[in-house]
């Protein structure tokens, strides 16, 4: 065989041998990230404050993003059912979950056997929302103010009840807070789900009730129950004064709406759907339709929602531990 004929066979099978390497480096090379459906769990159920939400953000996000987003309702044991779901699936950006104040701040304290480390397990991604609480009285109850409910309870030592929609819940730690701030001395009376909890307060069975503004405004405003304050001021109760201004000092409970995803999730998946949630909140049309729901639009760095979920554990988790808060 000819040198050139040589030199030839070296050269094509060079070539062959490039071909095939760059065919594998192609093939290899990650997808670019969304190329699926987005599942985001809510881990309560349809029609809920949590889902309502989503579901608006869902339509702009899908919309942003080029890809379907489905709502997955994972309801059970106060959201953490769902929440334990999600933090154990793969973390490749195609599953994510919508959490809240109850589900990551306060459920360590009240689930001894939670199965999921809000902290550990997943990873913060953008805040959509918060909103206040609203206390409610109920009309039989003298006190028309949070003043006057003061003197009112410490000149009754032991007769007021307030409820709550469930043993640890937020409307249970936030009466709590609320007790420690003004000392005063209330017993806790628990429900399984704010309707009984407002049928009773309606009824006098109960006195008071802490709950956000969305789930208590109709029976506000047909005066089945009196709201003394709020925690921030609202559009939704643009009349009721915060308790701040009421003399409450350093009392700002909220809930709050936020997306997280798996630990591990790729870091590009997170930054393109940090960067599709940061455009779709700016829609004013949808910031108009959270105003209306109670629900104040709020848009926290990951850095920064990390911090508040830390700030927040150890708040909620601690008034859970204190009364020893424990999910029925």
């Amino acid at each position: 065989m000819t040198p050139i004929r040589i030199l030839r066979r070296s050269l094509f099978r060079l070539a062959a041998a490039s071909a095939v390497l760059a065919t594998g480096i192609a093939s290899a090379a990650p997808e670019a990230w969304p190329a699926k459906p987005i599942t985001i769990v809510v881990p309560f159920p349809a029609g809920g404050g949590t889902d309502v939400i989503f579901r608006a953000v869902q339509v702009r996000l899908q919309a942003e993003l080029g890809v379907p987003v489905i709502i997955d309702n994972r309801a059970g044991a106060g959201g953490t059912v769902g929440t334990g779901y999600a933090a154990k699936t793969t973390p490749d950006g195609y599953t994510l979950v919508a959490a809240t104040t109850t589900t990551i701040a306060s459920a360590q304290a009240v689930y001894p056997k939670l199965p999921y480390d809000p902290v550990k397990d997943l990873v913060p991604v953008a805040t959509l929302g918060s909103t206040p609480f609203v206390l409610v009285a109920s009309p039989t109850l003298p006190a028309q103010n949070v003043q006057e409910l003061i003197r009112y309870a410490k000149s009754r030592l032991g007769t007021l009840n307030y409820g709550s929609i469930g043993n640890g819940s937020s409307s249970h730690l936030v009466a709590e807070l609320f007790r420690q701030r003004t000392g005063i001395d209330m017993t806790h009376i628990p429900y399984k789900g704010a309707a009984p909890a407002q049928a009773d307060l309606m009824g006098g069975q109960i006195q008071l009730l802490f709950d956000n503004p969305t789930a208590l405004v109709a029976q506000v405003r047909a005066g089945r129950m009196r709201a003394l304050a709020i925690s921030e001021a609202s559009a939704v109760f643009p009349e009721v004064p915060t308790f701040e201004s009421a003399g409450v000092k350093d009392f700002k409970p909220e809930l709050w709406y936020g997306l997280m995803a798996p630990a591990a999730t790729p870091k590009d998946a997170l930054q393109r759907l940090r960067a599709a949630i940061d455009k779709v909140m700016q829609d004013r049309a949808l910031r108009a339709d959270m105003l209306a729901k109670g629900v104040a639009p709020l848009s926290l760095a990951p850095d920064a929602f990390a911090q508040k979920i830390r700030a927040d554990i150890a708040l909620w988790g601690g008034i859970a531990r204190a009364v020893n808060a424990k999910a029925d």
